[in-house]
């Protein structure tokens, strides 16, 4: 089965309008084809219900972002999704609703875990922030971002700066980054006001996803007006183990 079809195959697991489906579809639905690998359960079967996604991203050159739904109530075809689609000893990230906990830390050696909360955007909150540092650029990926520039006679550099780490017709998912030593002084905010701004002029919904322990970041998202949707995902950082 080409990408193509494996795509339509897994169209009914996720619904791309809603925020807690939205990473899982970006990685399934609209990442180049290039770098996607999409493994289903049961395999060749007219009804899917469950599959893993297997993306090449800038976040790691040498181990796959991995997304995932797991067959509903099914534990035999979850593990057995995983070990059809993973050789033990296989190095991962592992982006995951935080339900698959339980399975993933039976299945894998676990060497880093991170839970993130999703915020989103609610427009009728937001009042942009106007601040003429802001300037509009490209990001590595091609994608815009909005940037503050410290300029001096040594050296030119960017000390804030708001991108999007990936992007469907629905929702876009924002990054933010400040330099420790301008740090405190609305520059995060601003920047991030400014994607906000593009992305809702441009039909897409804002996302913001933060550490739970992050309390400086979820504070700049309340204050533009982000609200917790109540999702929590899991990062991992893991190895997948034998087969017992």
């Amino acid at each position: 089965m080409d990408l193509n079809k494996q795509r339509r195959a897994i169209r009914h697991l996720l619904n791309e309008y809603q925020p807690a489906d939205a990473i899982a579809a970006y990685y399934a639905f609209y990442h180049p084809p290039e770098k996607t690998r999409l493994v289903l359960y049961p395999p060749d079967s007219a009804h899917v219900t469950g599959y893993m996604a297997f993306a090449q991203t800038g976040f790691d050159l040498f181990r796959p972002f991995v997304t995932l739904r797991l067959p509903h109530r099914d534990l035999h075809g979850s593990v057995e999704l995983v070990h059809n689609a993973i050789l033990p000893g296989t190095a991962v990230i592992l982006h995951t609703p935080d339900n698959y906990l339980p399975l993933l830390q039976a299945l894998f050696q676990i060497h880093s875990q991170e839970t993130l909360a999703l915020y989103k955007l609610e427009a009728s909150r937001f009042r942009p922030i106007l601040n003429v540092l802001v300037t509009q650029s490209n990001g590595t990926n091609g994608l815009p971002r909005f940037v503050i520039r410290r300029t001096t006679t040594e050296q030119d550099e960017i000390v804030a700066a708001a991108g999007i780490n990936w992007q469907t017709p629905y929702f876009a998912e924002i990054s933010v980054y400040t330099a420790p030593k301008y740090r405190r002084r609305g520059w995060g905010r601003s920047v991030v006001s400014a994607m906000a701004q593009h992305l809702l002029e441009n039909g897409r919904i804002p996302l913001y996803a933060v550490a739970t322990t992050n309390t400086p970041s979820i504070h700049l998202a309340q204050a533009l007006g982000f609200t917790d949707t109540g999702v929590r995902q899991i990062l991992l950082q893991a190895t997948l183990k034998p087969r017992p």
